[in-house]
């Protein structure tokens, strides 16, 4: 039986493996937060490993509407975010042109619509060739960036967003090519192979900037970080079964 949380004790065994440290692969679910994450694995080890005081953090942020690989270290493993949030990452982008959105997703809703019935696929492969190598990049307003201490979406969900000046950050993409292509809804997914700190949001933005049409990012996976890809990744759900079955 499950020991309630009030009665764990307040210094966790220091040979639990858990606190010795893991690295966690997870395939982040849509709407959840990387904060919703790393607060669900904190609880479940309190739950199931009876550890009231754990360390538990991610490597490098998915936004709520993205999902794939998070990778998440607890105990002295947390020591190694860093050089996982260095590595190289890969992602499949779904983008949509003819509008944009304040947020460069669908976090806010689609406005300034334009006819893009005119752009050919040849086009905008065209167009994503321009984007390959090092280039400066502004990252959303709607973005977890500190501009003079405050993170800047909370101004941007206040309506404040206008008095945000966001800085431009040098990233670099390696590759980027068209995966489907939909001439009706020009509409289209992407593997995109990136440096830490890209905002595929705002590549996708850019890219429909460039078109002349407008574009947002319609959805956003991330496959691969540095080496671990998500063949390494396992749900929430399965983390959870994974730690009762270690109770019986």
């Amino acid at each position: 039986m499950n020991q309630p949380l009030s009665s764990i004790a307040q210094n966790p065994p220091q040979d639990d493996p858990y606190v010795l440290g893991q690295v966690i692969v997870l395939d982040k679910p849509l709407k959840w937060t990387s904060f919703d994450i790393v607060n669900k694995v904190r609880y479940l080890l309190r739950h199931y490993r009876r550890l009231r005081k754990v360390k538990v953090g991610h490597a490098g942020t998915l936004d709520p509407l993205a999902t794939g690989i998070l990778i998440v270290c607890t105990g002295r493993k947390t020591k190694e975010i860093t050089t996982y949030q260095d590595h190289d990452k890969e992602y499949v982008a779904t983008i949509r042109l003819g509008a944009v959105t304040p947020s460069f997703d669908l976090e806010t809703e689609p406005c300034n619509f334009v006819d893009a019935k005119h752009i050919t696929r040849e086009q905008v492969e065209q167009c994503l060739k321009g984007f390959i190598g090092e280039q400066q990049q502004y990252p959303p307003v709607y973005s977890a960036k500190k501009i003079n201490g405050e993170r800047a979406f909370v101004a941007a969900h206040e309506g404040r967003g206008d008095e945000v000046k966001m800085r431009p950050t040098m990233i670099e993409i390696f590759a980027i090519e068209i995966l489907e292509w939909n001439d009706d809804t020009k509409e289209f997914k992407a593997r995109v192979h990136c440096s830490k700190g890209t905002y595929i949001r705002s590549l996708a933005n850019d890219i429909g900037a460039r078109l002349g049409v407008g574009g947002y990012l319609a959805g956003l996976r991330r496959t691969r970080i540095g080496t671990v890809t998500l063949k390494n990744a396992i749900s929430i759900e399965d983390f959870e079964e994974k730690l009762r079955q270690s109770q019986d």
